[in-house]
Parts: structure tokens; C-alpha cells; sequence
């Protein structure tokens, strides 16, 4: 598989926030959203080829039970699925990180889906594949990015049209610098919304570095 990093660090986003994590980055995208902050992993310029059998030998240099199969957009490389049933045969609590376009059917039922639905503001609304709803259970988590008040709304109407209690682990994220966390934050409580305010707290702790 094309893998562009793998690094450990605190889990800044979903429901594991605050935790240690290694993160898998694999290379390359189907889409490029307007607000993407990882634009570098979307072409496999600076990548490397690893099997799975390399990629484990190398998180397991970590010593963290927690791993991220990130990109870019991960379930476009078929190693994906395997990579992730390797880590959970091996007891590592695995996440899957992905942009919500590409069919989920393939994942073991032991992995952990973080799974975006693209707003207006992202340039690829309707990109979610509406048969994802079926592979969604309560252990599986579901996340919007809010850069503004049409992102928001548009973002509501997909949780009252389609999401209808698949999860109850909903995510709002905030664009930075677009829109302020307390302007998010008022919104959800005004609107007595039962999601989560998600902030990237990596950003927080390491602004604008890699591997963080």
C-alpha cells in the first residue's frame, strides 16, 4: 500500500479526543475539499510503497493500543480492509477515517468508522454514498465540518433526513478560521442539537506541524 506516514500522537478529533493514537496515512484522494488540511497526502509524491506486514511492524514500535487508518482517503487502497483486520486481530482498537464517498461494506465490524459528510462549503456535497448508511452502527461515529450557517443547516437536514439514529456519536467541526468555535457552540445549544462540538485539539497543541 502507498503509505505517506505513520506517526503516534494525541487523537485530536472523535469521540477518542485526548488520547494516544498512531496514525497510518495512506496516500491519496477522490476529492479535494476547499478546507482539506491535510492537502499534502492527497497525491503520492512523497509516499512509500509498504506492505501490511511492514505497517504493523512499524505501529508496533509505538506501543499504543489505539490506531488511525487515515489519508488522504484510505478505502481507495483494497490493502485498507486488511490492514485493519490485522490490527484488531492483534487487540489494537482501530479507527477508520474517511471522506464518506467510498463504499464501507468491505470493513470488519470491529473497526471503529469516522465517517464525513460533506457540506456545501467542502465543494463536494452529495458526494456521501447513501448505501453507507447501512454499514453505520452505534459504535461508529458520523462528522460534518462547519465553515458556515448553510453548512450548518445543510447539516442538520442530513441528520433528520437520513442519519435518524444510526448513531447517536454525531460530530460538528469548525473550519478554523472561518468560523469560531463559540459561534458553532451557540448554535448547537440554541438549536438543543445532540451532537458534539469537535475541535481539532492537535491544532492547539502543535499548530501547523506534520506528524502531530
Amino acid at each position: 500500500m502507498i503509505v505517506y506516514e505513520i506517526f503516534k500522537s494525541i487523537q485530536g478529533e472523535s469521540t477518542y479526543a485526548g488520547l494516544p493514537c498512531v496514525f497510518v496515512r495512506l496516500a491519496g484522494c477522490n476529492l479535494s475539499c476547499s478546507w482539506c488540511d491535510t492537502p499534502y497526502a492527497r497525491v503520492p509524491d512523497e509516499a512509500t510503497e509498504l506492505t501490511v506486514a511492514e505497517v504493523i511492524e512499524k505501529v508496533g514500535g509505538y506501543n499504543c493500543p489505539i490506531v488511525e487508518i487515515t489519508g488522504g482517503e484510505p478505502l481507495l487502497q483494497e490493502e485498507a480492509s486488511l490492514l485493519a483486520v490485522a490490527f484488531a486481530d492483534r487487540g489494537y482498537r482501530v479507527l477508520v477515517e474517511t471522506n464518506g464517498s467510498v463504499c464501507l461494506s468491505g470493513l470488519d465490524p470491529r473497526v471503529v468508522k469516522i465517517v464525513d459528510v460533506k457540506c456545501p462549503s467542502s465543494g463536494h456535497a452529495g458526494s456521501f454514498l447513501l448505501e453507507n448508511l447501512e454499514h453505520i452502527s452505534p459504535e461508529d461515529e458520523v462528522k460534518f465540518v462547519i465553515a458556515g450557517r448553510e453548512d450548518y443547516d445543510s447539516a442538520i437536514r442530513f441528520m433528520e433526513e437520513f442519519l435518524r439514529g444510526r448513531t447517536e456519536k454525531v460530530l460538528f467541526a469548525p473550519v478554523r478560521p472561518q468560523r469560531s468555535p463559540r459561534e458553532l457552540s451557540e448554535w448547537i445549544l440554541r438549536d438543543a442539537l445532540k451532537v458534539r462540538l469537535q475541535l481539532q485539539l492537535h491544532t492547539y497543541i502543535w499548530p501547523d506541524e506534520r506528524g502531530r
